[in-house]
């Protein structure tokens, strides 16, 4: 009997070599890894920080006067100072006044050849980031350059339907042959998760989905004009954009018209989404519903409230737009209370109320502005992002055996989401960044 169950396990992985795929991935258990993993230098050293306020990323109690070690680049210890013995020759880090944090996993973040972006992000704390509809060729000049870049984890181009509302960016499917190839393709080139925009019909949202959780990749996407319950009863992970909820709670014949402004032209939606969330009732029952339902799909949702912000004063007068995006913020906000899993998307550079390279920041303190609490928003920006990216075996919380990417600050962010911005270090895979 033991001679025939090894039999059946050598033609199992026979099999998945032929086929190019692990037996992991075909059992949907594939390893999702950055791009970049293997040009990420790895520390050396062992490093003790000692005094922090610790807040570990999973939700537990804020410890004081904390103590983590690093053993090269894993987290080898986590604890008070008088439970923990600091091993010889570590690097001490006296960390008093300041609070530790997990590395900042940004679950939106667009690089849009905006040189040395993603390296001012890693500088301000953010070690992870998924860019969501920009080809992987598209970092190149980037992973070149020589400078530390955070762990990049890509969807390549958004799949689409014709016509394109951004050509550059997009793979163009018609079918579902087209579809199933594509995702096929993507994965097979390195991406952790695949993106879709918003003109793919609901059919081949299903197939995409399908397709891409038979190979243990989730699917993530941006609706607009697709009701965005029926496409995750078709297996969606993920939504992009608070404004994705908009036709989901419009009526029929309201988001039909909608819809197809959108479809005969793709600017229509700019100002058209603003309006459109002005005149919803946070407190309307269909609000409610689509709350519970996101709450019960365990959908992840990245609102990139930073993107949408519009405030009256200094040149901007259209009261429809701050309505509609103080809608956004009250649906946000409700939604968090209500179970949804909320998590930080940054949308990287063009952020209005934002200095280049603060957009992640900002996100988070507009989660906090729509009701969210700190610990929730950081929650947020640590371990639920992890989840999402599916990679919370290793990353987006301070726990022993997880890799050292950490944020130290200046102040208490639990009191004041803006310490935030106070960023003392930076540590990626063991190592302190310049």
């Amino acid at each position: 009997m033991k001679k025939i169950k090894i039999l059946i396990l050598c033609f199992i992985l026979a099999i998945g070599t032929l086929a190019g795929q692990s037996v992991l991935e075909q059992t949907g258990h594939v390893r999702i890894s950055e791009v970049n993993e293997k040009e990420i230098e790895s520390g050396s050293k062992t490093i003790a920080i000692i005094g922090a306020k610790l807040v570990d990323g999973i939700g537990g109690e804020p410890l004081q006067d904390a103590v983590v070690i690093v053993k090269n680049n894993v987290i080898s210890q986590v604890g008070k100072a008088e439970s923990i013995s600091i091993p010889a020759n570590s690097d001490i880090v006296d960390a008093k006044g300041l609070t530790l944090l997990p590395g900042f996993i940004d679950s939106h973040f667009h690089y849009d050849f905006v040189k040395e972006l993603p390296t001012k992000f890693l500088r301000n704390g953010i070690t992870s980031l998924r860019d969501p509809g920009e080809w992987i060729e598209a970092y190149k000049a980037e992973r070149e350059s020589g400078l530390p870049l955070p762990r990049l984890f890509l969807t390549g181009p958004h799949i689409e339907m014709p016509p394109a509302a951004w050509p550059e960016d997009a793979y163009i499917v018609r079918d579902r042959k087209e579809a199933r190839t594509a995702v096929n393709v993507l994965i097979d080139n390195g991406v952790s998760a695949i993106k879709i925009y918003f003109r793919l019909s609901l059919g081949l949202i299903e197939e995409v989905c399908t397709v891409a959780h038979k190979r243990g990749i989730p699917v993530t996407a941006h609706l607009e004009i697709t009701d965005a319950r029926e496409a995750i009863l078709a297996g969606l992970d993920g939504v992009e954009h608070v404004t994705s909820f908009g036709v989901a709670l419009l009526p029929l014949m309201e988001a039909q018209k909608y819809r197809q402004e959108i479809m005969g032209n793709n600017k229509a939606r700019q100002v058209g989404r603003y309006d459109m969330w002005a005149k919803f009732d946070m407190n309307s029952p269909a609000v409610d519903s689509l709350i519970r339902f996101l709450a019960k799909h365990k959908t992840f949702v990245t609102p990139t409230l930073a993107a949408y912000e519009y405030r009256l004063g200094k040149g901007k007068n259209d009261t429809s737009q701050a309505k509609g995006f103080n809608n956004m913020m009250a649906f946000t906000g409700k939604a968090a209370k209500g179970g949804v899993e909320i998590v930080v998307g940054s949308h990287g550079a063009w952020v209005g109320y934002a200095k280049r390279g603060w957009s992640f920041q900002r996100e988070m303190e507009l989660l906090v502005e729509s009701g969210m609490a700190p610990m929730d928003v950081i929650l947020g920006a640590t371990i639920k992002g992890a989840r999402f990216f599916r990679i919370q075996d290793r990353l987006g919380s301070i726990e022993e055996g997880k890799q050292a990417d950490l944020v130290l600050v200046k102040g208490d962010p639990l009191k004041d989401i803006k310490a935030l911005y106070n960023i003392e270090r930076v540590m990626l895979n063991g190592i302190w960044i310049r």
